[in-house]
């Protein structure tokens, strides 16, 4: 049985409370700090990534995801399509088990680590607009 992108989507809104963001930034003009401000205003809790920030959306950032303290699950992925098969090694090795790469970003090289490894994988598809599509809201209740 296939499943679907968008039964994959629905899954990741409803599982995920907490969204560990790969290359968010701290200018509020950018998609990769909107989003995952966007995001938290809906209950999401962000887990910043960033090696030249200290805070972003009022959250801690670390600078890489093997310096998060606790167990990862969805790691959401605002870096060029070059760069994410590194993450998607790190996503693996930090036990993550689900990548999503926002719109605009494909690799087939990064879903088959991903997938290979069990992830839940998304590509080239934005937060925002899934979560507005579906209605979904951290906790999983539409």
């Amino acid at each position: 049985m296939t499943v679907s992108a968008d039964d994959v989507i629905e899954s990741i809104l409803r599982d995920y409370d907490t969204i560990t963001v790969v290359g968010a930034s701290a200018n509020p003009a950018k998609a990769a700090n909107e989003v995952p401000a966007y995001m938290k205003r809906r209950g999401w809790r962000i887990i910043p990534v960033n090696p030249h920030a200290d805070e972003i959306v009022g959250e801690r950032v670390y600078r890489q995801l093997a310096d998060i303290p606790e167990q990862v699950g969805l790691v959401d992925v605002f870096r060029p399509a070059d760069d994410a098969v590194e993450v998607a090694r790190q996503a693996v090795a930090a036990g993550a088990t689900a990548l999503w790469l926002q719109l605009g970003i494909r690799s087939a090289e990064a879903r088959d680590i991903a997938e290979s490894a069990g992830l839940r994988y998304v590509e080239d598809r934005c937060l925002i607009i899934e979560q507005r599509r579906t209605g979904i809201v951290a906790g999983g209740t539409r």
